[in-house]
């Protein structure tokens, strides 16, 4: 931007549990890290759902509420835009956005196909040079402190070269077999617990050890078949009415898969949308040769870490709490000190509050990841899927 405005109106369009977050995030962004924001306007909130987009604009102080993404696209009180919604209409909400002069920070996976997601890179880049917009792709894990003070770890060196991510993404929204159909139980293999939450599991071994390579030994399964035809709208991973009828569910349940990554580490990756009791269980191992490190989300404000600075008899994993010594947490929580505690929703605020600066020309916060690596994680999605096909041989990534 060639100067700073004197305010950013915003809106999100998506008001299901993902888009509350963001929602929610604008609302607190600009008290973090002290000044440097000019003024943020809380616009408008779009859902096709009204009673959603109402809830959400009521809850957190959105001027009004709107059915349309196009409803955004025309309202010149909007700067900047999240969009988050189902995968399958990315594309075409990303590219009006654009084509209308918006700033816009769009949800992962990026497009529902890769010709969709080049489309929305070089609609990004014509933006970019017609309108100085600025857009991005949000992979939120990126932001929690404690995982960015492992990549420091080990960028830094000092537990030696990497040598395997062990990485997992547990989740039990599907157990329940006749939980409610919706969009994401459609769609071909791939589009499922990989495309979900697997895409994050594959942009943090990238931010750990560098970029996927190749991959190999893809198992996909789907344990549930088919699900009931929902009465009426769903909401997230919620309960909801449904009917006798059922649908057949096109994707899968459970992948797992081996990478490697341009550091020459290995990974071994596991996404799964059946994992009883464990409602958002994201975790990971860092080994490299000269110690360790490891994150779980179900305790997000610590870190474990190994290295060979104990004395004989006394080594093993010691457990750190994050704190304003690590990325995000020194102005970014009202009480930034060791062991206040922080979650997922606070990344999603410190994201909102990246794509803002980036609006504004300010601050120093680490910017969006482009719309580009966006269609990099989705090459890499492609190469698990391919490798499902192609057992014991190694499916380089396009």
């Amino acid at each position: 931007m060639s100067s700073t405005p004197s305010s950013i109106g915003v809106a999100v369009i998506g008001a299901g549990m993902a888009g509350r977050a963001h929602v929610a995030g604008y609302r607190a962004a600009s008290s973090l890290y002290g000044g440097g924001l000019p003024e943020v306007r809380l616009v408008a909130v779009a859902d096709a759902h009204a009673p959603f987009a109402e809830s959400a604009a009521r809850r957190w102080g959105y001027a009004k509420a709107v059915t349309s993404w196009q409803e955004v696209a025309e309202d010149p009180e909007v700067d900047a835009v999240s969009v988050v919604v189902a995968n399958s209409l990315h594309r075409e909400v990303v590219e009006g956005l654009l084509a209308a002069g918006k700033h816009v920070l769009c949800e992962k996976p990026l497009a529902p196909s890769i010709a969709d997601a080049e489309a929305m890179v070089a609609a990004g880049e014509r933006a970019a040079a017609e309108h100085g917009s600025v857009s991005g792709v949000g992979f939120t894990f990126r932001r929690s402190p404690a995982i960015g003070a492992v990549q420091r770890l080990v960028a830094g060196g000092s537990i030696g070269e990497l040598r395997h991510v062990d990485g997992h993404y547990w989740c039990d929204y599907a157990v329940d077999p006749d939980a409610p159909m919706s969009w994401r139980y459609r769609g071909g293999p791939g589009s499922g617990a990989l495309a979900d939450i697997g895409s994050h599991l594959v942009d943090l071994a990238e931010f750990l050890g560098g970029p996927v390579t190749s991959v190999r030994g893809t198992t996909f399964t789907t344990v549930t078949t088919s699900r009931p035809k929902p009465v009426g709208v769903v909401v997230g991973h919620a309960k909801s009415a449904v009917s006798d009828e059922r649908e057949p569910v096109e994707n899968e349940d459970l992948v797992s898969f081996t990478a490697t990554l341009a550091s020459g580490a290995s990974a071994t990756l596991t996404a799964s949308r059946i994992s009883h009791g464990h409602a958002n269980g994201l975790g990971f191992s860092v080994f490299c040769d000269r110690g360790a490190a490891v994150f779980d989300l179900e305790r997000p404000a610590e870190l474990l870490v190994s290295d060979d600075s104990a004395p004989a008899g006394l080594g093993g994993y010691r457990q750190v709490l994050v704190g304003p010594d690590h990325p995000y947490v020194a102005g970014g929580l009202a009480m930034d000190f060791p062991s206040v505690g922080h979650g997922q929703n606070d990344f999603f605020t410190f994201q909102c509050r990246a794509f803002l600066e980036q609006v504004a020309g300010t601050g120093d916060t680490p910017p969006l990841l482009p719309l580009g690596h966006g269609m990099h994680n989705l090459r890499v999605l492609d190469a698990v899927t391919r490798a499902a096909s192609a057992p014991g041989t190694d499916v380089v990534v396009g």
